[in-house]
């Protein structure tokens, strides 16, 4: 039996927005989304979330980063460190987009390193998974979705995985305008959910929150947040969109 947790919708900004931008988005956000019963989240560039933070004191919106070396310091030229977040009051980091899996060379093995470096750290991580287009049609959506959840989780207490969000991208949706119908969506978030119960328990599974990405829009959010598993969304494009980020945050359940 399921039961009732709570959805999040975490925007991410990717590489866009400038400090003055990202002050004005937030300002015009805030009255839009004060009355929503769902965690709403911004994923912004390193430099904009201390502006960020300046800007959402006293509301309901909270900010995390969009990736971060699991080192506390050290020479790693460019990287950005998991205190350096908490310092500054980042509550959240995306880890293991797959645009970081691209081209940034993210392995599982990294994942999982940041994954235990967030919670060291008292971060709450957005872990994403997903398989590419060619994966899908060869059947492997599954194995691959769940393999990446596994060696995500390694290693984590059942109090850490619990306090973990997952977000369920297939890589051919993300950006393309192609949606993974709800159906399909959901089963894979079940598959996900099924790993976990195998590693950790039903009652850490039933808790584990479990976020849909890829091509996200008020038009298609309700559907897709109103399925059994899918816990909110991992938004891009539309998270730009203050009007769209939210009509997506305020869906009626």
């Amino acid at each position: 039996m399921s039961t009732e947790r709570k959805k999040v919708i975490a925007g991410n900004w990717k590489m866009n927005k400038l400090p003055n931008e990202t002050m004005d988005f937030i300002d015009k956000l805030i009255p839009l989304v004060q009355n929503t019963e769902n965690e709403v989240i911004l994923c912004v560039p390193f430099t904009d979330l201390f502006y960020a933070l300046l800007s959402v004191q006293d509301t309901n919106i909270k900010i995390g980063a969009q990736n971060m070396h699991y080192e506390e310091n050290g020479a790693y030229t460019g990287e950005i460190s998991p205190n350096m977040l908490k310092s500054i009051g980042v509550q959240y980091v995306i880890i293991g987009h797959s645009e970081r899996r691209q081209y940034f060379n993210e392995t599982d093995e990294t994942v999982n390193k940041k994954v235990k470096a967030a919670f060291k750290n008292e971060l709450i991580p957005i872990v994403c998974v997903g398989e590419t287009l060619e994966q899908r049609e060869q059947g492997k959506a599954e194995e691959v979705i769940t393999t990446q959840t596994e060696l995500a989780l390694q290693g984590l207490t059942e109090e850490q995985v619990k306090n973990t969000i997952i977000a369920y991208e297939p890589i051919w949706a993300i950006g393309t305008g192609k949606t993974a119908t709800s159906e399909d969506a959901n089963n894979s978030i079940k598959a996900i959910r099924n790993k976990i119960c195998q590693m950790y328990g039903q009652n850490v599974a039933q808790s584990v929150i479990i976020q849909y990405g890829g091509s996200v829009k008020s038009s298609n959010c309700t559907e897709l947040f109103t399925m059994s598993d899918i816990d909110g969304g991992l938004v891009g494009g539309a998270s730009l969109d203050i009007e769209e980020f939210s009509k997506i945050v305020n869906f009626k359940k």
